[in-house]
């Protein structure tokens, strides 16, 4: 398994395109960890911001999280939704914590609702997450669920 870009949601070589789009959703999910440390740092050192400070932790959270749902997709019976679910996610908490990180800067919203947009489209994609578990669960339960 040398070549990275073939690699399937069962972790086996393909030329599925799953391996692709969950290697594109992890690449972006790295991308927000990284913007939330840094934007911890500006916080913490230059405009000392709870406002800020709770943007820099969604985004490390939801990354991590995003990781987490990626390996669940290795695993599982249909991993384009638990992608399609991470990718939301990320879109999800990029837009709430972009919107606030602007205002906080700025001093007015970059698009009005924006971040509460952000926030409903997070808490639907963890919802998204527990139904996924639960369809799994009794998928697995009668035979049809994760890989081994």
């Amino acid at each position: 398994m040398s070549d990275n870009s073939h690699i399937t949601a069962s972790g086996a070589s393909s030329n599925t395109d799953v391996g692709g789009a969950l290697l594109a959703v992890l690449s972006v999910a790295g991308l927000v960890g990284a913007a939330g440390v840094g934007l911890a740092a500006i916080a913490a050192h230059k405009l000392e911001s709870p406002t800020l400070a709770t943007a820099s932790t969604m985004l490390m959270i939801h990354a991590t999280a995003v990781v987490a749902l990626l390996v669940v997709a290795m695993r599982v019976s249909r991993p384009r939704l638990w992608i399609a679910v991470a990718a939301v996610m990320l879109a999800a908490v990029a837009l709430f914590s972009g919107a606030v990180t602007y205002q906080a800067f700025i001093g007015t919203p970059i698009i009005k609702g924006a971040a509460p947009t952000g926030g409903t489209l997070l808490i639907a994609s963890w919802i998204a997450v527990a139904l996924l578990a639960i369809r799994e669960a009794l998928c697995s339960r009668n035979g049809r669920g994760a890989r081994p």
